[in-house]
């Protein structure tokens, strides 16, 4: 009986947002990059713009993390879904506010501008991430735009980074996305990536090398059209099937059953993850591996 090697010590294609999931492609790259530009040059608003799937969330959560890192006081509020009026507490909450400052009765917003203020005189940046901007709600947008539009000194060192997706641009306020210096836009990933990406993921959950065959990684670029959200489900499903079946790797055949599999299910929303149910799928001669790139602002702090 032969015995399969697709054995993990844990999930490969999860879809967390933890750090150890992240993959920094070129696209990735750039958009850290310009995010920390935007913070040493003081501006006050950065626009991620991609469709949905492209990984606008977890680039968010890194961000948090990577300019945290460099001496930004970050914090992240996921806007979808919210009801009106919950966004400024919420916010708040995800602040590091000692005991006192929580309990004082002030306003949410002088409580905002105290701490604004504090992390301004001790030359502290305050970086402010909301994602999903376009599908949160309309006082959260119009009270960003004040954020960002105020003459106060106490917010001239505060950068609101926010996420969208172009066809959520023209639900928000035109000061606001026309007061953005910098539009980031997240491509799909190149083919290449998306073989470095499940080298990556096999090799983190302890599985064995080269656990896709190369057809299979390519069928996988072809198939998802570089969209990371249906590179992992795709991934996800082709690993399952190939271990179940016995196989010692995962091949280019069991990728494209998986990927009907996932059709049937309606995983994959035609219009929406990039990819058209039923039309021609994009050829390694295609996006997957031609995909324009981009050019970083500046690459800071080495």
């Amino acid at each position: 009986m032969t015995t399969s090697r697709l054995a993990f010590s844990s999930p490969p294609f999860d879809g967390s947002l933890g750090p150890a999931t992240f993959f920094t492609g070129t696209s990735q790259e750039e958009s850290l990059a310009r995010l920390e530009w935007l913070v040493e040059k003081r501006q006050r608003l950065g626009l991620v713009v991609g469709e949905s799937g492209c990984g606008k969330s977890h680039l968010a959560a890194m961000a948090v993390r990577r300019l945290g890192g460099l001496g930004a006081e970050a914090a992240m509020l996921p806007l979808r879904g919210l009801a009106g009026g919950d966004w400024l507490e919420m916010l708040l909450d995800r602040l590091p506010l000692d005991a006192g400052a929580r309990s004082e009765p002030l306003r949410s917003w002088q409580k905002l501008d105290d701490r604004l203020r504090e992390n301004t005189l001790m030359e502290r940046p305050t970086v402010l991430v909301f994602d999903d901007l376009d599908r949160g709600p309309a006082d959260a947008a119009e009270g960003i735009l004040r954020l960002i539009s105020s003459p106060e000194p106490r917010h001239a060192r505060v950068l609101v980074v926010a996420t969208a997706q172009p066809d959520g641009l023209a639900r928000l306020p035109d000061d606001l996305v026309a007061r953005s210096v910098v539009r980031i836009e997240l491509a799909p990933w190149k083919a290449s990536e998306i073989e470095a990406f499940l080298d990556d993921a096999i090799r983190r959950a302890g599985g064995p090398p080269e656990a896709f065959s190369p057809d299979a990684s390519m069928t996988v670029a072809r198939l998802s059209g570089g969209v990371p959200r249906v590179v992992c489900q795709l991934a996800g499903l082709a690993l399952a099937a190939a271990a179940g079946d016995g196989l010692h790797r995962v091949d280019a055949s069991t990728v494209e059953r998986s990927w009907r599999e996932l059709s049937a299910a309606g995983a994959v929303r035609p219009g929406i993850d990039g990819v058209e149910r039923g039309s021609r799928q994009p050829t390694s001669g295609d996006a997957a591996e031609t995909a324009p790139t981009v050019r970083a602002v500046k690459r800071l702090f080495g």
